[in-house]
């Protein structure tokens, strides 16, 4: 009998509970039903309770409590009325939408750390903290001005005792800037071609291609300010030394070579011996088409250039991927335009383009090769000046394949533009603007008298 009550009490209590519970849940969902409707209509008055009970008796119910309490927050931060009130209630927003919705979290750090630092709330240490723990979850989910605050804090924290870890942390977020770029590239690919070829774009495409415009100038705009930031300590005095250190325990990590090779080729650090030692070592653990370009530079360097041109074209004809294969012709592109072998750096980065049409730098390279041949090309001021429209065409055109550059090239479209026959000049040689000039020597094309 005794055991019988006992299970009639307990059956009675579990359904009380569950009546509460039922009855705490409905009373949770209309109550945001209430807060959803007053902050889309911006009703914050009524709003504002609201959120604080949905955060109090029902934290759990919906990410878009804390969505929706930010935006609250944050308009009325605006107002500026009661500022430390809402700086409170946005911080405790962001901590418990970190602690019960542990989706998206890189984003949310990182939008927390924005906040902290608009509003002069946190601390450089808080900040920072945040941003790390946003890098070490998703750097792609960061904000393009976030990843230069954390990786301006990483190069502070450590360019004098640990250099190393700066130059990984660049290399980590530059190859992933660069897969997201030649994703948007792919994208981006048929999209420009149709453009070009005068076909109307729909509406979604027209979106779509706006949209990975927007994303590859930003990630572009990352990796030009990384390098900013990075060029003080990443000098040829400073690498020898690293890298002969750490040498012999990584001899054959072909990460690690690739990314020695890689910083001493961009720093120009090549005439040193430890270049041909890294690119050798780089090569003996990985016979890839990437790594016999940069066997092929040393042997180019070393006079053996029929043999350096037999590993280039290996290299080429070896790769499968037109994207990898691009920047395989453009590095030729390179080398023979430091030899001011200018012809044929335009024709290897002619070939890159074929290969990847977007390669914005390629169009860069021939604007240069261009530009440096004013006195080669042109014996009057007029015929110089001109050799600077055909420079300006192909930085343009860089711009045009190629958002991600819009950045550097805005630097060479202004001073090409500065360089161009003046309107005084173009009156006194008399031709009317638009009209075709062919610019002639190694050039050898034709382009229009600007119009002023």
């Amino acid at each position: 009998m005794m055991k019988k009550i006992t299970f009639i009490f307990a059956a009675m209590a579990l359904l009380l509970n569950t009546n509460v519970l039922s009855q705490v849940s409905q009373e949770c969902t209309n109550t945001y039903s209430l807060f959803k409707g007053d902050v889309q209509t911006k009703r914050y008055d009524s709003a504002l309770p609201r959120l604080k009970q949905l955060m109090k008796d029902c934290p759990k119910l919906s990410v878009n409590i804390y969505k929706l309490g930010d935006r609250l927050a944050k308009d009325q931060l605006k107002t500026g009325v009661n500022k430390g009130e809402f700086v409170a209630l946005t911080k405790k927003i962001y901590e418990q939408r970190l602690q019960y919705f542990p989706q998206d979290l890189a984003k949310v750090h990182s939008d927390y750390a924005t906040f902290l630092a608009n509003e002069n709330v946190g601390s450089d240490e808080e900040i920072f903290s945040l941003l790390e723990k946003a890098y070490s979850l998703d750097p792609t989910r960061m904000g393009v001005r976030n990843i230069y605050k954390y990786f301006q804090g990483v190069t502070d924290r450590n360019k004098d005792t640990n250099p190393q870890k700066v130059f990984n942390t660049y290399d980590d977020v530059i190859e992933s800037v660069g897969e997201k770029l030649d994703y948007y590239a792919k994208k981006l690919a048929p999209l420009k071609e149709k453009e070009e070829k005068g076909e109307n774009l729909e509406r979604r495409e027209q979106a779509l291609l706006r949209a990975y415009s927007i994303n590859s100038k930003a990630l572009g705009q990352v990796g030009d300010g990384l390098d900013q930031i990075i060029k003080e300590i990443s000098t040829c005095e400073r690498l020898i030394p690293l890298y002969t250190g750490e040498f012999e325990a990584n001899k054959t990590n072909i990460k690690w070579l690739n990314r020695a090779v890689s910083r001493m080729y961009t720093k120009e650090c090549t005439d040193e011996p430890l270049y041909e030692k890294l690119v050798e070592a780089w090569v003996a653990a990985d016979p890839s088409p990437k790594t016999l370009v940069y066997f092929a530079g040393i042997l180019y360097k070393k006079g053996k250039e029929t043999e350096a041109m037999e590993y280039y074209k290996k290299a080429v004809d070896q790769e499968t991927d037109p994207f990898n294969k691009a920047e395989n012709l453009y590095k030729i592109a390179q080398l023979f335009a430091k030899k001011g072998r200018k012809s044929e750096a335009r024709r290897y980065a002619y070939q890159a383009l074929k290969n990847k049409p977007s390669m914005g730098k390629a169009y860069l390279l021939i604007a240069g090769l261009y530009a440096t041949s004013v006195d080669e090309c042109g014996v009057k001021e007029f015929d110089k000046r001109m050799v600077y429209t055909a420079a300006l065409n192909k930085a343009r055109r860089a711009v045009a394949v190629d958002p991600s550059i819009a950045s550097k090239a805005s630097k060479y479209i202004k001073n090409y533009l500065s360089q161009e026959p003046s309107k005084k000049l173009i009156f006194t040689e008399g031709i009317k603007p638009g009209t075709p000039y062919a610019i002639k020597c190694w050039i050898g094309e034709t382009v229009k008298i600007p119009q002023k």
